[in-house]
């Protein structure tokens, strides 16, 4: 009996399990990722080899799945994509990659919970979205902002007191990296800029060409081999490209197997059971995760600012998606017995599950903007009728 309950138990919280697995997984990839970058590797082969992975990783569910709509790739949706694999993944996470390079991988995660912040900005800048200040959701959302931006600028200029979880590497972790740490914040902002413009071109493509495991396949082939002819383009040299048997492959399969593809499959079921703001929820966590991982595994410092940062951030982003939520879902209550109105703009802008999965908006955006059809065999069938 007691078996059964657990059992039960385990199926009803199955999908808080999958959200849990993907913040463990981008953990592991931001730690992965910061010390081989401190090591030298390089940035654009890293990304090369990474989306090689990935590629091969989607091309399977792309292939058996979805073969059909590989046939409806025109010369517009092609470049879209390309349009997104370029923002996406060569500006954006190519500068995250920099600035964590720079910084430090909680440094550089707090960034990450600013791009939802990011969209909204663009999105409110460019028309696409309206504040909706007389409303209590509009002014939430607004406050939850205002928020994560003193999060960040928090962690930026004020430190305070420091202290140390681990005596692990307390020495020996001031590298010369941290004298960068403008620079890195600065590849950090131009990173989280650059996904704000990428969520509103995914938003408009989504609509034109709604297919994830497709989307994702060619937007991981073409990723590719951008970031092959940008990185020859700045670093030409063999040393730079030359893989081994080290950690640096590891964090190649990991990323590139697990960070993108497995997350991409278990963010796209989350969605599907729960729509797509649930998995939203969970993203503060890898915060949390990396902040106590760096701490204790890489004897990284942490100050009195970037707690104090942090906690403003997660308040602000959890007001934020909650606000935007409930926003959401009124547009959509009050549009429910009109079936000619189109779907508000603001429902395509989604929220950031997680900066390793370059695709997540597609279908977020698709779940956001169904609209209820008149199915039109019963339109014939009256016809007939009257015949």
């Amino acid at each position: 009996m007691k078996m059964a309950d657990i059992k039960k138990k385990l199926k009803s919280s199955d999908v808080l399990i999958g959200m849990l697995t993907v913040q463990v997984i981008a953990t592991g990839l931001q730690l992965l990722s910061k010390v081989i970058l401190s090591h030298g590797t390089f940035v654009f082969a890293l990304m090369s080899y990474r989306h090689v992975v990935a590629t091969l990783c989607i091309a399977p569910f792309a292939l058996i799945w979805e073969r059909e709509s590989l046939k409806k790739v025109t010369w517009s949706i092609f470049f879209s994509l390309f349009m997104i694999a370029l923002t996406g993944i060569i500006m954006a996470m190519g500068l995250f990659y920099y600035g964590l390079k720079d910084t430090t991988a909680t440094y550089a995660t707090n960034f990450l919970n600013l791009i939802p912040i990011a969209t909204f900005i663009f999105s409110t800048v460019l028309r696409v979205e309206k504040l909706r200040l007389k409303t209590k959701a509009g002014k939430v959302k607004l406050l939850g902002a205002m928020l994560c931006l003193a999060g960040a600028l928090t962690i930026t200029l004020y430190k305070g007191k420091v202290f140390y979880i681990s005596h692990h590497n307390k020495h020996q972790n001031i590298s010369k990296d941290h004298t960068n740490m403008l620079r890195g914040t600065l590849f950090l902002v131009c990173s989280i800029m650059s996904y704000g413009c990428w969520f509103l071109i995914q938003a408009k493509v989504s609509k034109v060409f709604p297919y994830k495991y497709s989307a994702t396949f060619i937007i991981c082939m073409i990723a590719t081999i951008q970031s092959v002819i940008v990185g020859v383009c700045i670093d030409r040299r063999k040393a730079s490209w030359k893989l081994g048997f080290n950690l640096q492959l590891i964090t190649i399969f990991y990323s590139g197997a697990l960070a993108t593809a497995a997350t991409f499959c278990l963010i796209s079921w989350a969605v599907t059971r729960r729509g797509p703001t649930y998995p939203s929820m969970f993203n503060p966590l890898s915060l949390i995760f990396v902040a106590i991982a760096e701490a204790v595994f890489l004897g990284q410092e942490i100050s009195i600012g970037s707690l104090l940062g942090m906690f403003l951030i997660i308040v602000g982003l959890y007001s934020f998606l909650r606000a935007k939520s409930k926003e959401l879902t009124q547009i959509r209550s009050s549009n429910a017995g009109n079936v000619e109105a189109p779907p508000p703009e603001n429902e395509a802008i989604v929220h950031l599950t997680n900066m390793e999965l370059p695709i997540l908006a597609r279908e977020s955006a698709k779940f956001q903007s169904k609209v209820v059809e008149v199915p039109a065999p019963i339109q014939k069938q009256e016809e007939k009728q009257c015949i």
